[in-house]
């Protein structure tokens, strides 16, 4: 599930028949070889392919048609390496589905003073083109990212990078299927929502299944299949017995990992990436899906607890974007309120993503307070460090709204003998008072995803490419 997609970027090189054959013959060697040096620059996470130059309208409706109808491409990269007259790209823009960079660069780095004329400066006016394709980009309300910069800097070929990231999470979120293990958590405003209006925005399916659909797979996991992934459980992680005895902790760890397998073996038939799970609904279930649960988001599925759909569909979307790298569902729990200690306790009842682990989990099996089930197993360890985000998805009725917070996690200095699940620890900017404040003004819910892994300004791209309404907290 979280293997890496097979994605590609096409580069369109903007100019015009104007200056001859024998320009327009230096500007395709001239693209050819940026092409050559970002694809082994070792930077981008995924190929870009050199297309025919941008000299007419004709030719670029063509290529953006083809770029909406190939799967495999996940969107264009635009270059003015000459003037490119921007009426010529009216129809093709218009009609491109997928995102748009538009990279402000000049294949020089300098300027030859020694032996710059006018030829040389027709071939390499890109200050001019960028003035001209980028108004009808403006014109057009193409929210597009734009890139400017030497194509050859490390921290331009990071942006272009970044953003690839997002492209192929924006054309895979239409891929993001959700299904729903019984119905949202009882009286809980925040898991509630439009799956209507959230399938017209951001192409999620989210579907509703009862418990009984998935206790049916439970029931045909077979032992053998169960050994063999016991048999992984111990490769990958400690086991604490606790105060349980070895045969007692081995049968709930079991019943763990026939979930494992049900809930694999039910999303995979029928083509979901997420779901939700509910303790209210558990009707046929001996224990909630704890270690199970943990073990798919490690593998890249979306989840979200309470039948919070949206965030379970967000967790899929931005563990796309992250290469599934310490990126997860979360939810607040316990403030720290020391004088300049302030933090928030992340964790959940026992669903922790464990890409934020810090070290090599342990399985521990423990009481649940709520449910009215047997004691689950849990993967329990403590997070690691790092700068992230952390982002909520909320629903106003009238609209969609993503709420974004600039976060630095810390590893926990002091233990929690008698708290049996993970814990992440981070402090929210500007700072605690202001962050926290600004996040309850603006509706952000306690259901997140969080990542050390993503920026603020992935974020907002993405944001910008759902035409969504976006408030960041820095």
């Amino acid at each position: 599930m979280s293997q890496q997609l097979k994605r590609e970027f096409w580069f369109v090189i903007g100019s015009q028949h104007l200056y001859g054959e024998e320009a327009l013959a230096q500007v395709k060697a001239n693209a050819q070889k940026m092409t050559d040096a970002l694809n082994n620059s070792g930077v981008l996470p995924y190929p870009i392919v050199l297309q025919d130059l941008a000299v007419s309208a004709e030719k670029i409706t063509s290529i953006m048609k083809e770029v909406n109808y190939r799967d495999e491409v996940a969107g264009v990269i635009t270059w003015m390496h000459t003037f490119s007259p921007a009426k010529m790209w009216i129809r093709g823009t218009q009609i491109l589905q997928k995102p748009l960079l538009h990279l402000a660069t000049q294949f020089n780095e300098s300027i030859p003073w020694d032996t710059i004329d006018m030829d040389f400066m027709n071939l390499n006016q890109a200050a001019h083109g960028d003035r001209e394709y980028g108004h009808i980009n403006a014109r057009l309300n193409k929210r597009n990212k734009i890139v400017v910069g030497y194509w050859q800097r490390p921290e331009v070929q990071i942006q272009i990078a970044e953003w690839m990231d997002v492209a192929v999470a924006y054309n895979e979120s239409f891929n993001i299927k959700v299904a729903r293990f019984g119905d949202n958590m009882r009286s809980v405003a925040v898991t509630e929502g439009d799956k209507v209006e959230a399938q017209i925005k951001f192409g999620w399916t989210v579907d509703y299944y009862g418990i009984g659909d998935l206790v049916q797979y439970v029931n045909a996991v077979t032992d053998k299949e169960i050994d063999e992934l016991m048999a992984e459980y111990a490769e990958l992680y400690d086991f604490d017995y606790g105060s349980y005895s070895k045969e007692d902790w081995e049968a709930s760890v079991r019943i763990q990992a026939s979930y494992e397998i049900a809930l694999k073996r039910f999303l995979d038939e029928r083509g979901y990436n997420a779901f939700t799970t509910n303790f209210e609904d558990l009707h046929g279930m001996r224990q909630l899906p704890g270690l199970a649960v943990q073990r798919l988001m490690a593998q890249g599925y979306g989840f979200a607890g309470e039948g919070d759909w949206k965030t379970a569909a967000l967790n899929r979307l931005l563990k796309v974007m992250s290469h599934n790298q310490s990126t997860g569902f979360m939810e607040d729990y316990t403030y720290e309120l020391a004088a300049g200690q302030e933090a928030i306790l992340q964790s959940h009842m026992l669903e922790v993503d464990p890409t934020f682990a810090g070290k090599r989990p342990r399985i521990f099996v423990a009481p649940l307070g709520i449910g009215d089930r047997e004691d689950p197993a849990r993967l329990v360890f403590d997070g690691k460090a790092g700068e992230g985000v952390v982002v909520s998805m909320a629903d106003f009725g009238t609209h969609f709204k993503l709420l974004v917070n600039e976060i630095s996690a810390f590893e926990p200095t002091v233990p929690a003998p008698k708290l049996p699940v993970a814990r992440v620890l981070w402090k929210v900017k500007p700072n605690f008072h202001d962050g926290v404040r600004t996040w309850i003004e603006n509706g952000g819910g306690h259901h997140t995803v969080a990542s050390l892994n993503l920026t603020t300004d992935q974020i907002v791209t993405l944001a910008k490419m759902f035409d969504v309404e976006t408030v960041v907290i820095k």
